[in-house]
């Protein structure tokens, strides 16, 4: 089904999504333990200048300060019953940024998890986790959204559940997951679990993906893994700007803005054409990234030693699928330029 986002990647091929958002307001004074939503109307402009630093730096498509904005991280914070407004205001700032752009940019409303673990082997049922991002999804779209993104997902029943929450708010969606366990997700998924389960799903996805994790490294052979299936979506990376490091009280990344723009092609190479940052990545690295896939020529997908060479060690012996070569690709039934 065509959207924003989709129209913009047949016209464009590939597209650079945004970098860090917690990180980078971390960096503009947010304290730990606050919740960062607060400040799409505590703090509008330092949350304007968080998107406008994407967008500057070349982002394609940017995402709306509303991971945490559904009902059960909020009420840690005696604001449960503020989800649909938070995530509102959030996507107007957003709206007037990219309206102001010059350019086509995307907003993406962004959706995290909703920090509880679902039936059977939590208490959240389905029925409760669909209401959450309803709510959260319909605000999004309220305040000009035009598509969610869904991330940092770890359990298939909760990506179940978004996707029921977005069809309910008539919101276009892609999602991604993270991959941090041995090539698994923290609830056992691999990569081909997630192709298989999106396939599946009664109100798939625009475009799938792994953002977050352990490194580019790691993210990058998960990756290697969605193409394998064959899959015809487009696919999405979004890895952190290296690993984490704590040094003065604060907790740093140490990868470099030319190796996120090596991370960059290399996602691209691998077979994803929206590509970003996740912790870590600041303006500067996008400003890399943008430059990097705006001039290197495409190659073919890079095998593990070329990425180990490039990004660094892998954090785990093989993906999570008990296949320790390099995924074979399925030949796609259509390619961006």
């Amino acid at each position: 089904m065509s959207n924003a986002l989709t129209e913009l990647l047949a016209e464009k091929g590939t597209l650079l999504a945004d970098g860090a958002t917690g990180t980078n307001l971390f960096a503009m004074g947010l304290m730990s333990g606050d919740a960062p939503e607060m400040w799409n109307e505590d703090e509008p402009e330092k949350i304007t200048a968080l998107y406008k630093g994407a967008v500057d730096a070349g982002s394609d498509v940017f995402l709306t300060n509303s991971f945490g904005a559904n009902a059960s991280r909020l009420k840690l914070h005696d604001a449960g019953h503020r989800a649909f407004e938070l995530s509102k205001i959030s996507a107007e700032l957003a709206r007037n940024v990219a309206d102001a752009a010059g350019r086509k940019v995307i907003v993406a409303g962004s959706v995290g998890p909703t920090g509880e673990i679902m039936e059977p082997v939590g208490e959240l049922t389905h029925a409760n986790a669909v209401e959450m991002f309803h709510e959260t999804a319909a605000g999004l779209k309220a305040g000009g959204a035009d598509i969610g993104w869904l991330e940092t997902i770890s359990a298939p029943e909760e990506y179940s559940a978004a996707a029921e929450g977005f069809a309910l708010a008539g919101l276009p969606w892609v999602g991604t997951m993270s991959f941090d366990t041995a090539g698994r997700t923290m609830m056992g998924v691999t990569s081909t679990n997630m192709a298989s389960l999106v396939a599946g799903l009664d109100n798939p996805p625009a475009a799938f993906g792994a953002n977050c994790g352990t490194g580019a490294s790691d993210l990058l052979r998960t990756l290697l893994g969605f193409a394998a299936t064959g899959t015809e979506l487009p696919l999405i990376a979004k890895g952190n700007a290296g690993i984490p490091k704590y040094h003065d009280g604060h907790i740093h990344y140490d990868g470099t803005p030319e190796l996120m723009a090596d991370y960059a092609v290399l996602a691209r190479d691998c077979g994803a054409s929206i590509i970003g940052g996740c912790c870590g990545t600041t303006p500067d690295h996008l400003r890399h990234m943008r430059a990097a896939l705006d001039t290197r020529p495409r190659q073919s997908a890079p095998t593990l030693e070329a990425i180990v060479a490039a990004l660094g060690a892998f954090s785990s012996a093989n993906d999570g699928t008990g296949d320790g070569e390099t995924p074979i690709r399925k030949r796609r039934g259509r390619r961006a330029a």
